[in-house]
């Protein structure tokens, strides 16, 4: 049975960063992704890796501020994110899939994490 188990969520201030975790057990796929899901809002697409292709995608409003990355020996995919803003507030999932159509398309993934709240205060 896969699952992905993340960790490193927490509170910090503007301007701090965080690194999460996300640990997949059971299996490995062609695409890793982090979502995350505001309170009360929809959840977006923050950033996907192609680990073969050494390919990686970012939403726009987190360019330049967080990397997606994994490392293949400890089997684990990371989110560093630095300069966080308070609108970086949010439940972060982990996602993987082997076929990826759109690699921002939720749907597009098949295994899912049960999140990790990351709060930026001012």
């Amino acid at each position: 049975q896969v699952q992905l188990v993340e960790s490193g969520g927490g509170s910090v201030q503007a301007g701090g960063s965080l690194r999460l975790s996300c640990v997949p057990s059971g299996a490995t796929f062609n695409y890793y992704a982090w979502f995350r899901q505001p309170l009360g809002m929809g959840r977006e697409a923050v950033a996907t890796i192609r680990p073969a292709r050494r390919i990686t995608y970012y939403a726009d409003s987190v360019k330049g501020r967080f990397i997606i990355s994994r490392d293949a020996g400890k089997n684990t995919v990371y989110l560093q994110m630095d300069s966080l803003k308070p609108e970086d507030t949010a439940m972060y999932y982990c996602a993987a899939a082997n076929v990826v159509w759109r690699w921002d398309g939720e749907s597009h993934y098949d295994y899912w994490g049960q999140g990790t709240q990351v709060t930026v205060s001012k």
